[in-house]
């Protein structure tokens, strides 16, 4: 999965980017679950699988 491809399920899940940054990584919200996490600015880089598991995992997707 792309890092494209996962904002648009994060953003369908009620997750949204909070317009700030960590470390010059987006930093996303999820209602779900209470957390925050951090995604990538790299649209269009695959996502590493560990990186997919521990993001989907905080909002609350997997």
């Amino acid at each position: 999965m792309k890092y494209n491809e996962l904002e648009k399920k994060l953003k369908k899940a009620g997750c949204y980017d909070t317009g700030r940054q960590m470390n010059g990584h987006p930093l996303w919200y999820s209602p779900k679950t209470g957390m925050y996490f951090q995604t990538s600015n790299h649209q269009k880089q695959e996502v590493a699988s560990g990186t997919l598991n521990v993001i989907l995992k905080a909002a609350g997707l997997k």
